[in-house]
């Protein structure tokens, strides 16, 4: 029996959600759905009953096999409803005593626009693990890098070289996915077992000298040192999102926050976050031809950066820009009203833009004769007119991190369905929040029409499902 609720993650666990309101606050685009993903569900790694712990603290653990932190990344595979999911490096920031071992979910993701809320229902398929080209396991710890003999607790022979941050999933026309990592940063592409099969080279100038697994007493990561680093990715702001064309010919790239070099960091206040201009990195698929574009922060504090991007046609992208702040949030972060959650509309084909892969150096601020990307809102999340129920509206229980944003399969009238996803960092409670912290989906239909949607969006056709029809069948019975 222990397995037998595993694969069904539900669609409600908070009360006073039952009362379905739709609204339109952007013009053209209507909130339809709320769910949630209980923080204690576990997943199907086989890990269950096997805990892992702070490694500072082995009082503070969690079951191996928890099901959570997959809101970080979030794609469609274009066939029955499934969508594959990545968990990022897992809990405790990277700092265990066994090493997380990187997966990958394979889910069913429904919303009924007539029901009540929470009328979104999720259910785990499959999970299957992150694998190099030795079938040896990507791991989310920290200090799991090639020169880190001494600082791994656990087995550096066999674990250096193989710390992976998973932050950004796309699929390609080939029964393949791409995944984002802030730890390198990099993009590998697995096949459907997760195998790794291929590295997509990535620019010297995001990549960092030295990585460490230590942090300070603050938490912070000795990376943030200029002792250590000067250039580069900020730590844990690495690569945060992942898109991919709809024709699957270019891979598309974004950065949390700003490079070290790009006066991304205060040295003389580790971590000092400070510059708001953030590069883009497309790749070209079959040409390796390559460029960088400049995406400025709406603001650097409270804890501001990017969280993913996601195509709308060949040239048009939204992204996702957020804050850390909740009403709901998870320990030890305070109760704090969030000011933003958006999602901006970019063209990378707009006149003039500037291609800056051959400027080693952004300003913190005025960029001169750079163009950067131009930003259009496209979503605001925390719009008071979207509400969950009678009193309540996003802004009041929305997560610290959303982090995942995907399309679904259209409405029958056409409307595209846009699923915005949290990660809720694998917290499965204490004693003042027992049942942890959910993940939280929200659904959008899009008129791609309306003039304030204007989107010609082009949905990716990808030609076989990376999941077998007769099991989704089998799991939903």
């Amino acid at each position: 029996m222990k397995h037998a609720w595993r694969a069904v993650v539900f669609a409600s666990i908070l009360s006073g959600l039952s009362v379905l309101i739709l609204s339109a606050a952007d013009a053209g685009i209507t909130f339809i759905g709320m769910g949630f993903v209980s923080a204690k569900l576990l997943d199907r790694s086989g890990l269950d009953r096997q805990a892992i712990c702070q490694s500072k603290d082995s009082t503070v653990c969690i079951d191996q096999a928890t099901l959570g932190g997959f809101g970080s990344a979030l794609a469609y595979t274009g066939h029955d409803n499934v969508f594959v999911a990545t968990p990022d490096r897992g809990p405790f920031d990277g700092q265990t005593d066994v090493p997380y071992l990187d997966r990958f979910h394979f889910l069913h993701i429904t919303v009924n626009p007539t029901a009540a809320f929470p009328n979104i229902t999720t259910t785990l398929l499959d999970t299957r693990f992150l694998k190099d080209e030795f079938d040896r396991n990507f791991v989310g710890a920290a200090c799991a890098f090639e020169s880190d003999l001494d600082e791994c607790p656990f087995e550096p022979n066999r674990r250096t070289g193989l710390r992976f941050d998973p932050e950004g999933v796309s699929i390609s026309r080939d029964g393949t996915f791409f995944v984002s990592d802030e730890y390198g940063p990099s993009i590998f592409e697995f096949d459907r077992q997760g195998h790794l099969l291929k590295r997509i080279p990535v620019p010297a100038k995001f990549l960092i000298a030295h990585p460490t697994g230590t942090v300070d007493n603050d938490g912070n990561s000795l990376e943030l040192y200029p002792a250590f680093n000067t250039s580069g990715r900020q730590a844990n702001r690495g690569m945060e999102g992942l898109a991919i064309t709809p024709d699957g010919r270019k891979l598309v790239g974004i950065m949390q926050n700003a490079l070290i070099q790009d006066n991304g960091l205060n040295a003389a206040i580790p971590p000092g976050r400070l510059g708001v201009n953030n590069r883009i990195f497309t790749f070209d698929l079959k040409t390796g031809e390559h460029h960088e574009y400049v995406y400025v922060l709406d603001a650097i504090t409270q804890g501001r950066g990017v969280n993913e991007i996601l195509a709308i046609n060949d040239h048009e992208f939204l992204v996702l820009e957020r804050d850390n702040r909740s009403r709901r949030p998870t320990p030890p972060n305070d109760v704090q009203t969030p000011n933003l959650k958006r999602l901006y509309k970019i063209d990378l084909n707009a006149p003039g833009l500037s291609d800056v892969s051959n400027v080693n150096n952004l300003p913190a601020g005025s960029l001169g004769s750079i163009v950067p990307v131009t930003k259009k809102l496209f979503l605001d999340l925390l719009d008071p007119a979207y509400k969950v129920d009678a009193t309540q509206t996003i802004r009041d229980v929305i997560a610290e991190k959303i982090e995942g944003i995907a399309w679904g399969p259209d409405l029958p009238d056409g409307r595209h369905v846009l699923y915005v996803i949290s990660d809720n960092d694998l917290f499965t409670g204490n004693e003042l929040i027992p049942d942890g912290r959910p993940t939280q989906i929200y659904a959008f239909a899009v008129d791609g029409s309306a003039a304030g949607a204007n989107i010609r969006f082009e949905r990716q056709e990808l030609p076989g499902p990376l999941f077998p029809p007769g099991q989704v069948k089998k799991a939903l019975k």
